[in-house]
């Protein structure tokens, strides 16, 4: 390398051509384009970092070029072990999916094997969704897509009447008068942040409105001096003016999970009670992938499906193979194919027989088994959560123990309280348990 000028230290840079001769072995694994670009990106950081008064170890940019390119050939998106107890762990993917085989090469994704003519992607779930809710159903790409497309359709240039406890954001900075605004509706706010009344919704009704909305608060408790009407005086109101009653569930909760001790209403129950849509999301409490569900009457799903807007916000191949997958399991109550059920319906004394025979595997006084709470997460069922056994593992650093556990393979997600590191085998996979084991066994040697 050639002498750093102690008057312009970026003169010490070396050339690309210089550091691609001393990087020809790598040609035989990697293309020389590729290698090429590492090199310059490589360059390039080191030349910001000396412009800015950083050290800059110009000594090993070749091995900065070799990690990049090995990092290259490892995917990015990988298996981890959720050890967090969140069942819905948003930065993990929320919903673990059912066990998929993914079709490989070509589908009937558009193709009436029957017939031998085109059909459409939406039979793959529709028919599914329709036996699960009583009602024809579309699916969309996310909720928010959903919400987006129903406002579209029915209250585009017109208003949409909400309660103004109901104005929520839904994650990642999305908010719901956002969306509803680049819809083409116009927010008609009504009530106060902890109380509206049905006659709130009825003054403000006049020629423009298109639409009543009732967003549930999945992610939100409003406690204490609150009021909001019931869903029936909704409906009520909705048929009296001839006015269709929308209501975002957001969770999607299509099975009754009180006997494990969470209140979540179900799509069913408001579409019994004469909801005209509803929409809610298939990664959250209906154990499925990434998605936005619309159900309701046929003429308005009709008219959603029509909408220019439902082919961009379309599924994938893969996410309807996955939402097949999961809705089937759903339809024939085979709860233990949903990974996410299957967390939720674990006793707790299950837990802990799991956790203390995990513990007997771990150095004699590394870790003891406590009582704990697990929580569904994903935005769903707040202040609600399940009881738990957790596996509490003593470190004289429990952040770097975290680290290293962060850096298994696969790597583990964990939590720390308290100063311990708490591992919660409700959101780990029984066949997870030896990799889990063998991660923290080295971790703490």
């Amino acid at each position: 390398m050639r002498e750093a000028n102690r008057g312009d230290p970026l003169r010490g840079l070396p050339s690309v051509d210089e550091v691609a001769r001393r990087l020809e072995h790598l040609t035989a694994l990697y293309p020389r384009a590729l290698i090429i670009g590492e090199i310059r990106r490589a360059i390039e950081a080191a030349r910001q970092r000396l412009r800015a008064g950083e050290p800059a170890d110009l000594t090993g940019i070749e091995a900065e070029v070799e990690q990049a390119l090995a990092e290259l050939t490892r995917p990015s998106l990988r298996r981890v072990i959720n050890a967090t107890g969140v069942i819905l762990h948003t930065n993990l993917g929320r919903a673990p999916l059912p066990r998929l085989n993914v079709i490989p090469g070509y589908s009937n994704l558009e193709y009436e094997l029957r017939s031998g003519r085109r059909g459409k992607r939406d039979v793959h779930a529709g028919g599914l969704l329709e036996r699960l809710l009583g009602r024809p159903a579309i699916a969309v790409n996310n909720n928010a897509a959903a919400v987006y497309l129903a406002l579209r359709e029915l209250a585009a240039g017109g208003e949409v009447i909400v309660s103004r406890g109901e104005l929520i954001e839904i994650g990642d900075g999305f908010r719901i008068p956002e969306i509803m605004a680049q819809s083409g509706a116009v927010l008609r706010e009504v009530g106060t942040t902890n109380r509206t009344r049905i006659d709130d919704y009825r003054e403000a009704i006049n020629e423009r409105t298109r639409l009543l909305l009732r967003v549930h608060p999945s992610n939100f408790r409003i406690v204490g001096f609150s009021e909001r009407p019931d869903l029936a005086e909704l409906v009520a109101l909705g048929r009296e003016r001839r006015i269709p009653l929308y209501e975002d569930l957001g969770s999607g909760c299509v099975v009754d999970l009180a006997p494990f001790g969470l209140d979540e209403p179900t799509p069913q129950e408001s579409l019994r009670l004469g909801v005209n849509l509803v929409s809610f999301s298939g990664d959250k409490l209906l154990g499925g992938p990434q998605a936005g569900i619309l159900a309701g009457d046929p003429d308005i799903i009709a008219r959603l499906r029509r909408n220019p807007m439902y082919r961009a916000l379309r599924l994938d191949k893969l996410i309807l193979q996955a939402l097949e997958t999961t809705l089937r399991c759903l339809l024939l109550e085979r709860w233990d194919e949903v990974p996410a059920l299957r967390m939720i319906r674990e006793p707790a004394s299950r837990i802990r027989e799991r956790a203390e025979r995990l513990v007997e595997q771990l150095p004699p006084g590394v870790a003891e088994v406590v009582p704990g709470r697990s929580v569904l997460g994903g935005g769903s069922t707040p202040e609600q959560s399940l009881p738990t056994w957790l596996v509490a593992v003593n470190a004289q650093d429990p952040v770097e123990l975290d680290r290293r556990l962060r850096r298994a393979e696969p790597p583990v997600i964990a939590r720390i309280q308290d100063d311990r590191l708490l591992i919660d085998l409700r959101t780990v996979f029984a066949d997870e348990e030896p990799e889990l084991i063998a991660a923290l066994t080295d971790a703490l040697s």
